[in-house]
């Protein structure tokens, strides 16, 4: 059943001018208000499953999680408001900073023994990045790294953009150096020879998925945040400089 929703943003930004913050924390509520507006949500909206429904910082305010998604009703679940929850007094964007602690990761677990690997410099900063061989901001991503050292990036590869994607995937991997025929496939565009073998592929496209990977490039860093598509070198900088000083221990 498709979910439909009963405002816009910028209603629901509207509305938050009504409400008193009491702190940028979670208000107080029971697990039984939780557990029972999870329960009528699931029975309004037939075949859609609620992960998980927390409190917010605004009274009689609750947010409701669906996979990667975020929602807010009511204990009753009167209404169902899906956009940006706004803390007017701060001009806060609450939604963005949820969404980006739940696409949060712990990099110690990502596959980096199924990666190309890639070390400029002492290789002393480290990300991560889903790629497709015929993305061309994974390519243009390849030129903004050409700014930065001290750095290692592992490429996983991720074919989802066409049937060519898999076979030059494959054909990568494969190589007797993987990591120079990806370099010189993003950054010259020299066609890797056709090669097949067993590749980590198929288990890096699921891992992918539960990851919430929709498009390439996808970049997580070393504290765990992600960013979604390519960042000029600047931008690159500053995430992984960041990434160092606040890194999940």
């Amino acid at each position: 059943m498709k979910l439909r929703v009963a405002a816009s943003v910028a209603a629901l930004t509207l509305m938050c001018t009504s409400w008193t913050i009491a702190a940028e924390t979670p208000s107080a509520v029971s697990e039984q208000v939780l557990s029972q507006a999870k329960q009528r949500f699931e029975t309004q909206f037939e075949g859609i499953v609620v992960d998980e429904v927390s409190a917010t910082p605004f009274d009689g305010l609750l947010e409701l999680r669906l996979g990667q998604d975020v929602l807010y009703t009511n204990p009753n679940v009167d209404f169902v408001l899906q956009g940006a929850l706004i803390d007017v007094a701060s001009r806060t964007d609450l939604t963005a900073q949820r969404l980006e602690q739940l696409n949060r990761v712990d990099f110690a677990s990502l596959p980096l023994d199924k990666a190309i690997k890639l070390v400029k410099g002492d290789g002393s900063r480290q990300l991560v990045v889903f790629e497709d061989p015929n993305c061309i901001y994974c390519k243009r991503l390849h030129q903004s790294l050409a700014d930065i050292d001290n750095v290692t990036v592992y490429s996983l590869l991720y074919p989802i953009l066409t049937p060519d994607s898999a076979v030059k995937s494959e054909s990568v991997w494969c190589a007797d150096d993987p990591a120079a025929v990806w370099t010189a496939w993003m950054t010259e565009n020299k066609q890797p020879a056709v090669k097949t073998c067993e590749t980590p592929i198929d288990d890096l496209l699921q891992l992918g998925k539960s990851l919430g990977v929709q498009g390439t490039p996808a970049i997580f860093f070393e504290d765990g945040s992600r960013a979604n598509g390519w960042l000029p070198a600047d931008q690159l900088e500053e995430r992984l400089q960041n990434a160092r000083q606040t890194q999940v221990p």
